[in-house]
Parts: structure tokens; C-alpha cells; sequence
């Protein structure tokens, strides 16, 4: 086999240098080589080399580990800076392209949003986009939590929409909306008409929660704990019209989210706020951090909340869903 000129080498390893800048970003933003490797879709081995041949290259020491994450070391910091716009530009090259020449009633939009954001606080959001943009193929995505959070950060989507207590240092998170806490229950509950309702009065009666891995559930276990008030769970089922349904029936009490009531069920549930003893829930838009908005997702969110576009929206918040 011919020997191949050493000129060559250096103009082929360039021509895909690309590549290990993508990897080194992947790592500097998420902070592990296989979290990289998973949303870059290659093995953990061709992600350490690529690194490894990046900094061979550029002779300086681009990452170091942190406790149990890969930070940029100082001169990591100012190449990420640098290349982190490079390679999002040109990895959004194409799309954004055709969304230029096609203009805004074209391409797609994919949004993560949880059970109750898209059964309560989207309808009236996606109807308005649905009439400003009928080109746009609008796609929602039923998700949660961590495996919303993961869509985001693998470009799955380009925002979610859903609540947040605890958010990542990659993502921000814009809360738009509060709801208050709600007890509700059958009408004729002995509850229903009580003055002063007291936390004490619920601990006689069996609560329908969500599952204990929800948000729901473990709000309504700490502030009983905090309070030092027993309470007992009759029945656990996921989904907010479930519980509504059941609570109808007789079968038990729940502690919800105001998001969820509709005038048809304040006629058919009694309904009383827990605000002085639960915190209200905000509800909001999740976005990746640095990621360039397509004018569909730009277009989404000026129905949300327009001074989220304005230059000095700023991030503040964090994720789970009922």
C-alpha cells in the first residue's frame, strides 16, 4: 500500500474537525464522556479519542475532572466559548436554511409537555399557533421529568412546557403561570362546608394521590411531616382526571393542582384552597441553554410569554409534572 503523504494527514484530520469539537462540547456541556457519547450517538472510546486528538493538536489540557464531572479548564472555557457557536450553527445549518427560504408557515415544532400541561395549559396555546401557523407540523410530546429533560438536551425538542422544582445547570426554566393548591372532594363532604378549615381536618379521611414518584406525592408528604399531621393514602392512580373521578365517587379526597379544575368539575366537586399550607405550582417553558430557536419555536413562545424573547429575560426555577 502506497505510503500516504504526511500533508495529506493534516488536511483530512481538518477537514473533519468537526468532529471532536462537537465532542468536546457535548462533554463540557453535560460533563461526562459517556452522556456525550449517548447524545452524540458513538461509543465512549471514539469520544476519548476525539478529545484526545483535539488536544494533541491544539497542545493544552482542555478538561479536568470535578468531583464526579468533566469541567473546561481555563483554556477548555475559551474554546467552548468559541466553538460552541460553530458547531450549533453548522449543525442547524440546513434546518435553518430551509426554515429561511420556506419562511415561518413551514417546517416543524416538537414540544415535551407532561399529561395535565398539554389536557389543561396547552389547548388554547396550541390553537393560536395552530391558527397563525397551519403549515407548521406541531408535534407534542407526551413526557416527563428526566426523559423530558433528556429529549431537550439530545435536540428531541426544541422546548418543553410543563413545571419545575429543581433545574439543571444546562437548562433554564421560565415560570408563566401559578395555580394554587386545592382540596376537593364530594359535595356533600363533611369538609365541604367547614369554616376555618385546619390541615388536622384531613387526617380522618383516605387521600387519592399520584404515585409516590411523582412531585404531588411527595409535597403532600412533606408538609404533612413538616406539620407533624398524620394522614393516610385510601388509593395511588396517576392522571389528574382519575383522581377527579374517583374523588366524584366517594372513594377518597385528594390534594391537587387548581390547573386541573374545570367549571364542570366545581359542579360536581367541592373544592377548598390549601394555599396557606402548600406552595402553588408554577408552570412554564424549559429551554437548553445556548440552543438557537427556530422562528416555530420562537413563534410558540411569544404566545406563552413575549418578554421571554426580549434580551434581558433571564433564567430562574426547575422539572416534574403533578
Amino acid at each position: 500500500m502506497p505510503k500516504i503523504p504526511a500533508t495529506a494527514l493534516r488536511f483530512a484530520y481538518k477537514g473533519s474537525r468537526l468532529k471532536p469539537l462537537r465532542a468536546f462540547c457535548q462533554v463540557a456541556r453535560l460533563g461526562s464522556i459517556s452522556r456525550a457519547a449517548e447524545a452524540l450517538f458513538l461509543s465512549q472510546p471514539a469520544v476519548t479519542l476525539q478529545l484526545q486528538a483535539l488536544e494533541r493538536e491544539l497542545g493544552v489540557r482542555l478538561l479536568e475532572r470535578s468531583g464526579r464531572r468533566l469541567t473546561p479548564t481555563r483554556e477548555g472555557d475559551l474554546l467552548y466559548a468559541m466553538a460552541r457557536p460553530l458547531v450549533e450553527g453548522l449543525d442547524g445549518l440546513a434546518a435553518s436554511f430551509r426554515e429561511q427560504v420556506r419562511g415561518l408557515d413551514a417546517g416543524e415544532l416538537n414540544v415535551a409537555a407532561g399529561s395535565s400541561t398539554i389536557l389543561y395549559l396547552l389547548p388554547g396555546i396550541v390553537e393560536a399557533f395552530r391558527e397563525r401557523h397551519p403549515d407548521v407540523r406541531l408535534s407534542l410530546h407526551n413526557v416527563t421529568g428526566a426523559s423530558g429533560l433528556d429529549l431537550l438536551r439530545s435536540d428531541g425538542v426544541d422546548l418543553a412546557v410543563g413545571s419545575m422544582l429543581d433545574v439543571p445547570a444546562d437548562l433554564s426554566y421560565s415560570p408563566v403561570y401559578r395555580f394554587e393548591p386545592m382540596l376537593i372532594m364530594p359535595l356533600d363532604h363533611p369538609l365541604a362546608g367547614k369554616r376555618d378549615l385546619r390541615l388536622e381536618d384531613l387526617s380522618p379521611y383516605g387521600l387519592i394521590l399520584p404515585p409516590k414518584r411523582l412531585t404531588t406525592y411527595r409535597l403532600v408528604d412533606l408538609v404533612f411531616q413538616q406539620n407533624r399531621v398524620p394522614y393516610t393514602v385510601a388509593l395511588e392512580v396517576g392522571g389528574w382526571e382519575v383522581i377527579k373521578q374517583y374523588v366524584a365517587m366517594g372513594l377518597g379526597i385528594s390534594i391537587v393542582t387548581a390547573i386541573c379544575l374545570t367549571e364542570a368539575d366545581r359542579q360536581r366537586l367541592a373544592t377548598r384552597s390549601l394555599a396557606r399550607w402548600f406552595p402553588s405550582r408554577s408552570y412554564g417553558i424549559v429551554m437548553r441553554k445556548g440552543k438557537f430557536l427556530s422562528p416555530q419555536a420562537r413563534a410558540f413562545v411569544e404566545l406563552i410569554q413575549p418578554e421571554l424573547l426580549a434580551p434581558r429575560a433571564h433564567d430562574e426555577g426547575g422539572h416534574s409534572e403533578r
